[in-house]
């Protein structure tokens, strides 16, 4: 019989923290001043007046516990988190109590053990109705963002004392790579040894390759009659390939622990590098440490291929090793394919950290990644 109830007080105080204001204490010393008062000279008024005030701080633990109970939180997330890029986030507040509204209300939303934000406040919630809050959330690192709950406060009705209670809320994220413009010198790099290039060659499309003779098997909706009956002679019209260049990009995660700020630079990089070729249409694919994606172009693509690097790791290499590791298998098999290799790591000779490398198709890219 006896067993149920530390559950039941367990319950009733999880999550649930109680402080007092500057004004509460200094009401709690005049009670206290009131309660010496009427203890040493025994008029009744003081004895009235200690009952008032003790009253005031049973009534304000009773009136603010009610206003915390019976509320409703939802989460509305967007759909992409970047580092030190603000995003709104969204509170939907209910009030499930059928009579009774909650005033002066205080919400933090709470993630990774502290609160994201202050100041949301809702200054009257009637029985029954919800309201909107929203905050803009800054990432300050990447990688997973665990949104444990909200946490609601309230001073109602007199000040003083703060109650707070802990409704759970279980919301991951994953924030981004912060993207940065690429530096000129990078920009050259792509131009001329990268991606950039355009090759024109025979394939589904639309404009014209070529025109050629008519051999046995050719598609006779392709042949070009104006030439055809210029020549006297069947004459097929070949089309040219649409412009679907390729590039991979290669992220190593192999680096000493000396090359932690390095490595993050390096991520950050290759998501810029992203950026910027998924935006002139590139298929791309990236790979980072064993992990691959396959080839694909758009924004849900691009997005995935982001969630990739805000997840990878820094890996330490090997004892005796002197180089980064290869690539499992050739991602060059493909025609018309550009390697880009991101390092933050190049080997034992890279003693002091300085710059990420950038090798496209095995030609180092002198200069910044970045602008300044």
């Amino acid at each position: 019989m006896l067993r149920p109830s530390p559950s039941i007080l367990r319950r009733l105080f999880h999550h649930r923290s109680t402080s007092v204001t500057r004004e509460g204490i200094q009401f709690l010393l005049f009670t206290l001043a009131i309660g010496i008062a009427a203890i040493n000279t025994g008029n009744n008024l003081f004895y009235l007046l200690l009952a008032m005030m003790l009253s005031l701080v049973l009534i304000s633990g009773i009136v603010a516990e009610y206003c915390l109970r019976r509320l409703e939180f939802h989460r509305h997330l967007p759909d992409r988190l970047t580092v030190n890029e603000p995003t709104s986030v969204t509170l939907v507040v209910k009030n499930r109590k059928s009579q009774l509204p909650s005033f002066s209300l205080k919400i933090f939303d709470v993630g990774d053990g502290r609160e994201l934000r202050q100041g949301l406040e809702v200054h009257q919630l009637l029985p029954g109705t919800s309201q909107l809050v929203s905050y803009p959330l800054i990432a300050t690192r990447r990688g997973r963002l665990h949104l444990e709950g909200v946490c609601v406060g309230t001073e109602f009705p007199f000040g003083l004392f703060r109650k707070q209670t802990f409704y759970p809320i279980e919301d991951m994220m994953v924030v981004c790579p912060e993207i940065k413009p690429l530096d000129e010198s990078v920009l050259r790099g792509l131009l001329t040894a990268g991606p950039e290039q355009s090759i024109n060659r025979r394939g589904s499309g639309n404009d014209l390759y070529n025109l050629r003779l008519y051999q046995a098997g050719d598609d006779s909706r392709k042949i070009h009659w104006p030439t055809t009956a210029r020549t006297s002679q069947l004459t097929v019209r070949e089309t040219e390939a649409e412009d679907q260049r390729r590039a991979v990009v290669y992220v190593s995660t192999l680096a000493p622990p000396s090359h932690d700020v390095l490595f993050e630079r390096a991520v950050s990089l290759a998501a810029s590098l992203l950026h910027h070729l998924a935006h002139r249409g590139y298929m791309l694919q990236l790979l980072v440490g064993s992990s691959r994606s396959s080839f694909g172009h758009g924004e849900p693509h691009l997005l995935e291929l982001f969630r990739m690097l805000a997840i990878c790791e820094r890996c330490s290499p090997p004892a005796g090793c002197i180089v980064p590791g290869e690539l499992s298998g050739d991602p060059l098999e493909a025609d018309e394919q550009t390697m880009i290799i991101v390092q933050s790591w190049r080997g034992l000779e890279d003693v002091v950290p300085e710059q990420p490398t950038i090798l496209i198709n095995g030609e180092v890219i002198a200069g910044a990644p970045h602008a300044v």
